[in-house]
């Protein structure tokens, strides 16, 4: 357990930081869900549009520390893959 003032403090702040981070990476799940939702729907127009929310939620949860660039990369570039299979299989 912390002791000093200084480490009683940091415990605070990670504290307060991992519940941002826990709502951050759950809404960032809520909007990949609703991705998914609409991909096996097979609803083209709610699947792009879904794409462009999720994309926006995961680069801003990059931007805020809560995943690596990399990931973020990785996630967008699996989710436009899929958006373009739905588009060319509709098409």
């Amino acid at each position: 357990m912390a002791n000093t003032p200084g480490a009683k403090k940091a415990a605070r702040k990670i504290a307060r930081r991992t519940e941002i981070n826990k709502a951050r990476r759950s809404r960032v799940r809520t909007y990949l869900r609703r991705f998914e939702e609409a991909l096996s729907a097979g609803d083209a127009t709610a699947a792009k549009s879904a794409f462009v929310d999720a994309q926006s939620e995961l680069m801003r949860a990059v931007s805020k520390g809560v995943f690596h660039k990399n990931t973020g990369a990785r996630k967008v570039s699996r989710l436009a893959a899929a958006l373009k299979k739905l588009s060319n299989s509709a098409a």
